[in-house]
């Protein structure tokens, strides 16, 4: 894995603010298979429902705009039901990023009602620091959802922000689950703004940040079918 580049190439419009990519992994060398025995000795969440590592990048971001931390994937999208959710901090955070819980019973009415701008007057003992990491659980012990786990991210409003987030399932996750996770992975668009530039044909002329390079994993790699 390398840091995100996309400054090095030609954006076929102006490039907008957060872009960056995600990696999946998953025990694919000693350091992961470590972390990820780290993780499940601290949470005493087994390792068998552990989904692939997904690591982030987050540049500047529209400070009006809501984030999280699910990256490319929506909640929706996850294959399974979450039983909760490790959030690692890779990098310190100049300012924003902070990770808010707006439906928690510790959440009085004047903090839900804040508007986002007000992201970076939050308590620092969330902001993002290096080393650090959150856990946070999905679903209660009967496996019904937590309605007061959804989360939000403030934007990163200077500096850019590295992170991995480890979803753990309810049920097990299988080897072929985890290869077909891994697969599609490997195949996704990191700007929303991909199939436009696809229909126009940027994928011919800017084809290094586009498809990518063997230095650099191309932006819109499904819009332009290379993968």
């Amino acid at each position: 894995m390398v840091p995100s580049a996309v400054q090095l190439y030609k954006y076929p419009t102006a490039p907008p603010k957060g872009s960056g990519f995600s990696y999946s992994c998953h025990g694919s060398d000693d350091i992961v298979a470590k972390v990820e025995e780290r993780i499940s000795a601290w949470t005493f969440l087994p390792k068998e429902n552990g989904n692939p590592f997904q690591v982030l990048h987050s540049g500047l971001e529209d400070a009006k705009e809501k984030f999280d931390y699910f990256g490319n994937k929506s909640m929706l999208e996850l294959n399974e039901p979450l039983m909760a959710t490790v959030v690692l901090y890779l990098s310190n955070v100049s300012q924003g990023g902070q990770i808010l819980f707006p439906e928690s019973e510790l959440e009085n009415s004047h903090t839900k009602n804040k508007i986002w701008s007000d992201c970076r007057k939050s308590s620092n003992v969330l902001r993002p620091t290096k080393g650090n990491a959150i856990l946070f659980f999905n679903s209660h012990l009967n496996a019904t959802p937590d309605r007061s786990s959804p989360h939000a991210r403030c934007p990163v409003l200077e500096g850019e922000m590295w992170f991995a987030t480890k979803f753990f399932s309810i049920r097990t996750i299988t080897k072929e689950k985890v290869s077909s996770q891994l697969e599609d992975d490997d195949c996704t668009d990191e700007d929303e703004h991909c199939s436009q530039w696809a229909a126009i044909g940027e994928c011919r002329r800017n084809s290094v940040f586009m498809i990518g390079s063997p230095d650099y994993y191309g932006t819109c790699r499904k819009s332009c079918s290379a993968c």
